[in-house]
């Protein structure tokens, strides 16, 4: 039988044409694809210099040399992503307001009993803009040393160990539950903390003895010895990490999570001007230096992405998601 969560990701993206259809285009100059005289702003929902800002920023700066006005990053957070989403969901259908993203707009439907807006049917994908895998870290006191003993050691002690996560209801938390899930059910206690900084050091200390967290931060621990690693989430090996093995390699079907990067407008923008963002933004990630920085906050990048393929992989996410988080009791805290 097909696992009703990871099937979901391939069955939704055969009806991507669908979904990627633009709304009803407003009447004037902006319905033929004027580009706005203003400024754009693009809504950043976290905090200013962390690890979606920076590269939100860079792909804004590059942006800006495309098309013809600069584009400035405003820092609009609370509720998790909702409040900033929410600016966007109800802005200006011109191009003139953009929002730049990750996974948790493919769970804020699911955590939150009422939202001010839909996550698919108020906004347009313009660009995937890459994705960032996580990596199962463990203190190197635990008794397993690979992926296949850390599960034996789980299924034998149910409840019994606790994991850390960035926070209730970010990546972290998601990509282990969903690991949770795909190997079979196993129990294991969250512990949220107020960000990876946080969690890591009581990992070092053993005191909570695993995390999955970015790759970004997760690897110079295993580079250096501090924590060991048993597994990654791509579907093949990373090129940042080609030591690691992926779960999918070591018997976990079907495993893949990312933190993922996407730029979306309101729907109604014509779709003149969401191809012109389109094809901004991969101008932008193609640019050498563009892409050795962000793959200095490892993500790979996508570079051929399209309104109809961030659509599609959007959908997928959320089909992915949003049943796992109801499964888990995952709400917003």
């Amino acid at each position: 039988m097909k696992d009703p969560i990871f099937g979901r990701r391939s069955a939704l993206a055969l009806g991507a044409a669908a979904l990627a259809t633009p709304a009803l285009l407003p009447r004037g100059a902006a319905a033929q694809g004027t580009w706005p005289s203003q400024p754009v702003r693009m809504i950043v929902p976290f905090a200013a210099g962390g690890p979606t800002d920076v590269p939100g920023r860079l792909i804004a700066e590059e942006m800006s040399k495309a098309l013809p006005n600069r584009i400035v990053v405003e820092n609009r957070t609370g509720s998790g992503v909702v409040i900033g989403t929410d600016v966007v969901a109800k802005g200006p259908q011109d191009g003139s307001m953009l929002l730049y993203t990750t996974v948790a707009h493919a769970v804020t439907r699911a955590m939150f009993p009422t939202l001010p807006f839909d996550p698919i049917a108020d906004f347009t994908p313009c660009a995937l803009v890459g994705q960032v895998p996580v990596v199962l870290l463990v203190n190197n006191d635990f008794p397993a040393r690979n992926l296949a003993e850390f599960i034996a050691v789980l299924r034998a002690n149910p409840g019994k160990y606790d994991y850390a996560s960035s926070g209730n209801g970010g990546a972290v938390h998601l990509a282990t539950e969903l690991f949770l899930h795909a190997a079979g059910g196993l129990r294991v206690n969250h512990v949220p903390y107020r960000g990876s900084s946080a969690a890591l050091p009581d990992v070092l200390s053993g005191r909570v003895p695993m995390i999955f967290d970015i790759a970004a931060s997760a690897l110079p621990y295993a580079r250096s010895g501090q924590l060991r690693a048993l597994g990654i989430s791509t579907k093949q090996r990373s090129p940042l990490a080609p030591n690691i093995p992926t779960m999918i390699e070591q018997g976990v079907a079907g495993y893949e999570a990312y933190t993922w990067h996407m730029v979306m407008a309101r729907s109604g923008t014509p779709p003149a001007i969401i191809q012109q963002v389109n094809r901004a933004v991969n101008a932008a990630v193609n640019i050498p230096a563009v892409k050795e920085r962000l793959l200095g906050f490892t993500m790979q990048v996508v570079s051929d992405s399209t309104p109809e393929s961030a659509a599609a992989y959007l959908a997928s996410e959320i089909a992915v998601w949003e049943p796992l988080v109801r499964a888990a009791g995952i709400r917003a805290s």
